[in-house]
Parts: C-alpha cells; sequence; structure tokens
C-alpha cells in the first residue's frame, strides 16, 4: 500500500496492440550493464532492517549516493539489511516513488517518461550502493510492485469494449504487456484487488508468471543474479493471492516480507502462512499507537503477530505510509527492539526526528541481549514490563507517566547484578534468591535490565 500517486495517467500515443499469441516466444537478451551474479548469503532478520526511504524524499538522481554514504554507519549500529523503493523506470519518470512501475527492467538507462535516470538515481548509481552494503554485509531488499502497473499507452481492448491505457511496449524490451495481461481478460475478470484506478495485473496468465519469476530472465531471477538484490518487499499483496509471493520467492530465495495492511493478527497469520513468507506486523503498529497515544499501556497486551509466528513478524514504528505515532515515539522502539520479531528503522525516525544514540543503544540492546521467549509481567495505563527468557535475556520497563515508577519484578537470575543498559538509571541492584528485583524507570522513558 503506499500514499495515492498524484499524477494522473495521461494520454500517451496509441501503441500497435500486443498480445499473447503475438508475444516473442524468446525473451530478449538482459541489458549488458549488469552488477554480475552476487549469491553470498546473508543473514537477514537476525538484527534491524533499516527502511532507507521516505514519501517524496529528494529527487534529482541522487538518493542512491544519499543512502551509499550512510550504509558503514548503519552497519556499525548493527542494521543487517536495506530495504530500497522500488528502483525502476515508473510512469512518473524523475518524479515517480516507484509505485506506478512502467518498465521492470529500467534501473535507469533508457530515456522514457521524461528522462534517463530514476528519482533516485542512475543504474550505475544502485549498482554501487548494492555493492557497498554488500561489503559492509547488509542484504539489500527489493521492493516488488506486481499488483498493478502506469504509465501504459491507450489500446482498443475488446475486454471492455472501449480504450484502455494497457499498451506497454518498455524501452528494455523486456516485459511488454497488454490488455490480455490485465483484468479483466479471457481467464477472469478480477482478482483480489485493484489499486488507484491503474491497470491490475493479471497473476493467473502464464505470460506474467514467466515475466515475474517462472523465466530465466525474469524479475526475480534477474533483480538477484544480475542486479544482486537479497530479497523482497511485496507491495499491496492483499490485491493478488499469497501463492503468487511464495512462488516468487520459491524461484529466487531470499528474505521475504509482505505488506499486507491489516490490523488483525490472525488475518496477518494466515496470509503470512499461506505466502510462506514474513510480514509487516500492522497489529503490533495499531496497538503501539493506541498504547501511547490513548495512555493505556494495557493495549501492548493485545494480539499482534509477533505474539503468533514472531519469526514471521517484521515490526515497525513508522513507514513511508504511517506515521500515527505522535506521543513518545521512542517508548514504542523500545517495544520493538526489546521484543520478539524483526524490527524496522524508518529512516526519517532515525537520520533526522529521534535521538540517534538512543536508538543505537537499542539497536546494540536487540542485537546482543533480546533472545529467547517472552514473558508478559505487567500493565496498567501508564506502565509496561516484559521479560525476554533467553541468555542472557532482558527485562524491559515502559513508563508513560510523568514522574519515575519502581516495580518489583520476577527475573530469570538469581543472586545475580544487573544494570539498566539504557544509561537511564545507575541502579545497579542484586537480584534475590527467588530471582526477584525492585527496578525502576523514567517518566515517559524506558529502562532495560539485563546481567552486568
Amino acid at each position: 500500500m503506499k500514499k495515492t500517486i498524484t499524477t494522473l495517467m495521461g494520454v500517451l500515443l496509441l501503441c500497435a496492440c500486443t498480445n499473447e499469441a503475438d508475444a516473442p516466444k524468446e525473451q530478449v537478451a538482459a541489458p549488458k550493464q549488469t552488477i554480475g551474479s552476487n549469491l553470498t548469503a546473508r543473514s537477514t532478520g537476525s538484527k534491524v532492517m533499516m527502511q532507507a526511504f521516505y514519501w517524496d524524499c529528494p529527487g534529482g538522481g541522487n538518493w542512491w549516493n544519499t543512502i551509499s554514504a550512510k550504509v558503514p554507519s548503519w552497519a556499525s549500529a548493527g542494521v543487517d539489511a536495506i530495504w530500497l523503493p522500488p528502483a525502476t523506470k515508473g510512469q512518473s519518470g524523475g518524479y515517480s516513488m516507484g509505485y506506478d512501475p512502467f518498465d521492470y527492467y529500467d534501473f535507469g538507462s533508457y530515456n522514457q517518461m521524461g528522462n534517463t535516470e530514476t528519482r533516485f538515481g542512475s543504474l550505475t548509481e544502485l549498482q554501487s550502493l548494492i555493492t557497498t552494503a554488500h561489503n559492509s554485509d547488509l542484504s539489500v531488499i527489493a521492493d516488488i510492485v506486481v499488483n498493478h502497473c502506469g504509465g501504459g499507452a491507450s489500446q482498443y481492448n475488446p475486454f471492455t469494449g472501449g480504450n484502455t491505457y494497457t499498451s506497454f511496449t518498455p524501452a528494455s524490451g523486456m516485459f511488454a504487456r497488454s490488455y490480455y495481461d490485465f483484468h479483466p481478460n479471457d481467464v477472469h475478470s478480477a482478482d483480489a484487488g485493484t489499486f488507484g484506478g491503474f491497470p491490475d495485473l493479471c497473476h493467473d496468465k502464464s505470460y506474467v508468471q514467466g515475466w515475474l519469476y517462472a523465466n530465466s530472465n525474469s524479475i526475480a531471477k534477474y533483480y538477484k543474479n544480475v542486479m544482486g538484490f537479497d530479497g523482497w518487499r511485496f507491495d499491496m499483496v492483499k490485491g493478488f493471492d499469497p501463492w503468487v509471493v511464495k512462488n516468487f520467492k520459491n524461484a529466487s530465495p531470499g528474505f521475504t516480507v509482505g505488506e499486507y495492511w491489516d490490523g488483525n493478527a490472525a488475518t496477518l497469520e494466515t496470509w503470512a502462512n499461506s505466502a510462506e513468507s514474513s510480514a509487516f506486523d500492522f497489529a503490533c503498529y495499531y496497538k503501539m499507537r493506541d498504547a501511547l497515544n490513548n495512555n493505556d499501556l494495557t493495549q501492548l497486551n493485545g494480539d499482534m503477530l509477533l505474539k503468533r509466528s514472531p519469526m514471521k513478524a517484521v515490526t515497525f514504528v513508522t513507514n513511508h505510509d504511517t506515521n500515527e505515532i505522535y506521543n513518545n515515539k521512542l517508548l514504542a522502539y523500545a517495544y520493538i527492539l526489546t521484543h520478539e520479531g524483526y524490527p524496522c528503522l524508518f529512516y526519517r525516525d532515525y537520520e533526522e526526528w529521534l535521538d540517534k544514540n538512543k536508538l543505537n543503544n537499542l539497536i546494540w540492546i536487540h542485537n546482543n541481549k533480546a533472545s529467547g521467549t517472552t514473558s508478559y509481567l505487567y500493565a496498567d495505563n501508564d506502565e509496561y514490563v516484559a521479560r525476554r527468557n533467553g541468555t542472557p535475556g532482558l527485562v524491559v520497563y515502559i513508563n508513560n507517566s510523568d514522574n519515575w515508577q519502581q516495580r518489583w519484578v520476577e527475573t530469570n537470575w538469581a543472586s545475580t547484578v544487573i544494570k539498566d543498559y539504557t544509561g537511564n538509571s545507575t541502579w545497579e541492584p542484586t537480584t534475590q534468591s527467588g530471582k526477584w528485583v525492585l527496578i525502576q524507570a523514567p517518566p515517559h522513558g524506558y529502562t532495560v535490565w539485563s546481567v552486568k
């Protein structure tokens, strides 16, 4: 899902109609400008992911260079993957955020849609960014938009009885499309969902499946084997069946997460299991929003994907579509960076809006202390306490009141000196032989306790 793309679908010159019967049986050769195959396995998912863009991030073709410059420091902080925006040419050309895909193989090489580079830069600059990330042992996650397309020329469509913008003749020569490849067509009239009036891609067509994942030059295989992407973020997966994601991932294995925009944890779990993929934990997001905006931390005891299937939950506080946690946002990061799931940082939170030193501290805590199952110890309007049961594990104490708070909690450590690894408290108490200890947290703050 994404913000409504403001550029309207323009009327382009009428292109010759093509269909599956007329389509070439052999795919055209890949462009010669490639980064080369990079199949080094990286352990995405064990640390923290960075969403390396935001809506309407600066255009002008310099974004890939901006991110390249930040990659080494992100790696040092404990990030293990960067999620990039859709990297190919969209209908809006140099203004496009990539969610109106026209040419899935134009990474900034072809003069079409008004310019050669994408909003984010050139093919060469993207290749350099991917290489820089790999040299820092970071995975690069590609944003895959296959629910809909943008920028097609008008053609007569016998399935609608009128003209539709469904004639796609990309300059790359790869994945030409016509009305046969969208809804309605001779297979069925619609699938799970559409977006914004854009032509809705039909995933039941063997021609479309070939270009998405089945053929040797498919998007899945080209992006991984030629460009060097390591994994996939699927946009608006409510718009098509989960087997599309599963087949794509199986064709080119890598970390996979879907944007199933729904606050129901059971629904997220069902989709993740069917797609054999991780999913963004919107249930967790909305519970944190309600907990912090409404001063009711009992919401954090609610149902979330991270509690049902933690290995499939990608947790987040903000993304390019959502920024509804206005109050004490750092407390939400304290939550996702101490709990189960794979946390995703938002570029502007990290680089602009919040205290980077505090976020780096929480990243370190996540990567070094936050292991094992979770025990939920206490929650009321103002206070929340949970324990991670791994080695060494931790106890996180979130306090959303106006005053310092103290609470006795049961730990996993007997007769052990512990400390707050955030530095928000200077206490270094010793747990009792029965593992209980008194801990504290500052107003509108948090502490994270573990073995000294």
